[in-house]
């Protein structure tokens, strides 16, 4: 095993050939995501990509055609922003698995795993995204509970920002290489990609839930909102200094809330 490690810091010192294919195909995918979703959005059914109460109707009416389509745009959202920020992990990973017959099929299950876990929890910020409008449609009219929701996905979005639990799991994706050779052992080696690809997903998910919620503020068709989560998310991912950047988008968010109910009760008394 210290032979393997050995060699796997060897590699990760310089990049190659092989490594500059890979990015590429990387980017390509994920451009391929964003075209997809731009296409989608001008499209007759481009509402669908929101997020948001927009679809309530049809979520009641045709759950099953709705979920189809959540999960869809989801999944492509999810390679168009979230995918870019596991690049490091990819290129180390297909570097470790290359010679070998299934190198790019390994490669390929590490990103099934992974989107597979952000699947689910989309579909868990999807019912809670409806909780929260639920309850506050039931205590207030219509038009209050759209500021009392927001305010209040901010406000979880700005407290996550200085959880433990968030700084944990970023220290845990900052260190790419630690994460593979811990993770990597003899058997069945698409299984041990499949857990590999889940277990940086749930890491993943740790770091950046509460910034992926605020997409159900904006919807899948705000690129500019997307691109912009997008290269925070890389930055607190993937650079030690990116740390620095939680604590005054923690405050930036919590102000966020903050301002959204001043409006809102403005609004109302007046």
């Amino acid at each position: 095993m210290s032979t393997f490690k050995t060699e796997m810091r060897s590699r990760a010192r310089f990049v190659s050939w092989p490594d500059v294919v890979i990015l590429a195909i990387l980017v390509a995918l994920v451009l391929l995501a964003w075209w997809s979703m731009w296409i989608w959005s001008r499209s007759p059914r481009g509402h669908m990509l929101m997020h948001g109460s927009a679809d309530a109707g049809m979520a009641a009416a045709h759950p099953l055609q709705f979920a189809l389509i959540f999960a869809g745009g989801w999944t492509l959202m999810t390679v168009a922003m979230m995918l870019p920020t596991s690049f490091p992990l990819l290129v180390l990973f297909e570097r470790m698995v290359r010679g070998r017959p299934a190198a790019a099929w390994l490669l390929a299950v590490v990103i099934f795993g992974y989107l597979v876990v952000w699947a689910i929890v989309g579909s868990g910020l999807q019912v809670l995204n409806s909780l929260l409008r639920a309850g506050a449609d039931r205590i207030v009219s219509y038009r209050a509970a759209a500021w009392i929701a927001t305010a209040a996905i901010l406000c979880i979005a700005g407290l996550y920002q200085f959880s433990s639990l968030k700084y944990a799991c970023l220290e845990k994706c900052r260190s790419p290489l630690s994460f593979l050779v811990s993770r990597w052992r003899r058997g069945n080696e698409s299984l041990q990609a499949l857990g590999l690809g889940a277990s940086h997903g749930l890491f993943c998910v740790g770091c950046c839930w509460s910034l992926m919620l605020l997409m159900f503020l904006v919807s899948a068709r705000s690129f500019g909102a997307m691109l912009i989560l997008g290269v925070l998310m890389a930055l607190e991912k993937n650079f030690s200094w990116g740390r620095r950047l939680s604590a005054p988008l923690g405050f930036l968010l919590l102000a966020g809330a903050a301002a959204t109910l001043l409006v809102g009760l403005f609004q109302k008394f007046n």
